[in-house]
């Protein structure tokens, strides 16, 4: 039994990989030893119900976490649960942001209190907490004074040198459990970084500089009410000057190369140590980031930018497909199947993705989608805020989210009012020209309600209560 290594950076896009500017080469080396997923997807933003996707393999219209915030339903199965029925204890090593089921515990649960909790299966052998304390209090131990808000901290990343960063300091932790096992383990290590505030850590601060940075795309010129919105909230809009914006993403580039450089002391001891070769690694996002293009940044609505994001899977059991680049979509909701078969274990029954093996073996899949969908809800906006809501009477609130269907030749956007947008991407592939013609409309349409029906829960239908117990029974799926 090989070791399993789960491996997320945090808000990370899919165009950094093989950048022309942003140096990477920790997952450079991954692309040369392993497989590089070229067209991923996250299936939700922001951090919750982005990773409730990717630890339970089901898309949002099925796990429900809508927000930082929403519960996960403690019926879903999910990663850490399925490594533990494989005999492992796995190991967490910064967070997984997961919020616990009120069902399951008295309503002065402590843990009721925040989103950032533990996902279920995991032991906390290295959590770090959403105020980020165990950093705190090991920057405090270094001298540099009284603990201070986390973003405040984080903000002031430049100011330290790069080995005191939190990337450092969880990377450091990784390390010093790895060598001091002697059994195949499984790991799930959660970076933060590239993740805002927009601060890289010492010199990488100061590594690219803002004039060589592009100021990203510009907004399209009528946008969606959606789109102006958030262009006009301060913790979604862009900076206003195109100065600004080249600065934003320095900071960004230098976080991503400052965190590749501390994912590559890990790599570096795997090799040395002989685990490289006994290791299955996977490293993916929970989303991505605008970055400043369509004059946002964040991750939120229905670009693109949001959500590709990127899938590296070095197997050692398949050198021959190292170096290759899949171009088919493939999404986060697949990462729960593709462990379910490297673990000899069944997928679970609710798993709306498929096993990514036959990729890493070389094989054509009999079947593959053809389009990438994800999901947005922004109905946390309202809740408790204003009195709306009024269930079943009022249904406003389930009216506050979009699904989004990406192929090769478009995005369709549907709205949960019933509005949609067609984004024309043959004509114009950065997302700023729409296309209303019926005949293209109709055909997307009819494309996102099968996938809807493809996808509906098949937890216990599958299967009849009959004395012969035909179909897919729990616990022989």
């Amino acid at each position: 039994m090989k070791n399993i290594l789960l491996v997320t950076m945090d808000q990370l896009r899919g165009d950094m990989i093989g950048h022309p500017l942003v140096e990477t080469p920790t997952l450079d080396l991954l692309c040369a030893e392993g497989v590089h997923f070229a067209r991923h997807y996250a299936q939700a933003a922001p951090c919750a119900p982005g990773r409730a996707a990717l630890y339970t393999g089901t898309y949002q219209m099925n796990n429900r976490v809508v927000a930082n915030g929403t519960p996960l339903d403690d019926r879903f199965d999910n990663v850490a649960r399925l490594a533990r029925r494989a005999g492992f204890a796995p190991s967490l090593f910064g967070y997984t942001d997961q919020g616990l089921d009120p069902r399951t515990t008295d309503a002065g649960d402590e843990r009721l209190d925040t989103y950032s909790g533990i996902l279920d299966g995991f032991d906390p052998t290295f959590w770090l907490p959403e105020d980020q304390s165990p950093w705190l209090r090991w920057l405090e131990s270094l001298g540099y004074g009284d603990r201070a808000d986390y973003i405040t901290e984080l903000s002031l990343e430049p100011t330290r040198p790069a080995e005191h960063s939190i990337s450092a300091f969880l990377t450091n932790a990784f390390l010093e459990w790895v060598v001091q096992q002697s059994e195949p383990w499984f790991a799930h290590l959660s970076y933060l970084r590239p993740h805002p505030p927009y601060a890289a850590a010492g010199e990488y601060a100061n590594r690219y500089d803002p004039d060589d940075c592009e100021p990203g795309i510009e907004p399209m010129a009528h946008p969606h009410p959606l789109h102006e919105a958030a262009m006009t909230l301060p913790v979604t809009a862009a900076p206003e000057t195109e100065r600004g914006r080249r600065e934003l993403r320095a900071q960004y580039y230098g976080m991503l190369t400052e965190v590749d450089a501390q994912f590559g002391r890990i790599v570096e001891e795997l090799k040395e140590s002989g685990a490289w070769d006994e290791t299955l690694v996977i490293v993916t996002a929970d989303h991505g980031d605008q970055l400043c293009d369509q004059g946002l940044i964040e991750k939120l609505a229905f670009f693109e930018q949001s959500y590709h994001i990127p899938l590296l899977i070095h197997d050692p059991d398949a050198p021959e497909q190292h170096g290759s680049v899949v171009t088919a979509f493939t999404e986060n909701v697949d990462v729960v199947p593709t462990i379910a078969v490297a673990l000899g274990q069944p997928a679970p029954a609710q798993c709306d993705g498929r096993p990514l093996q036959p990729f890493l073996w070389g094989e054509t899949p009999v079947w593959w989608r053809d389009a990438a969908h994800y999901e947005w809800d922004w109905r946390y906006l309202f809740i408790g805020g204003d009195g709306r809501g009024g269930w079943p009477d009022n249904r406003f609130l389930e009216q506050q989210n979009l699904a989004v269907l990406r192929d090769d030749r478009g995005a369709y956007v549907h709205f949960g009012d019933g509005s949609w947008l067609l984004f024309d991407l043959e004509v114009d592939p950065t997302w700023r020209t729409t296309s209303e013609d019926p005949v293209r409309v109709l055909h997307y349409a009819q494309a996102m309600l099968s996938w809807r029906q493809e996808h509906l829960d098949r937890t216990l239908t599958d299967l009849l209560l009959t004395p012969e117990r035909p179909g897919r029974w729990p616990g022989r799926e």
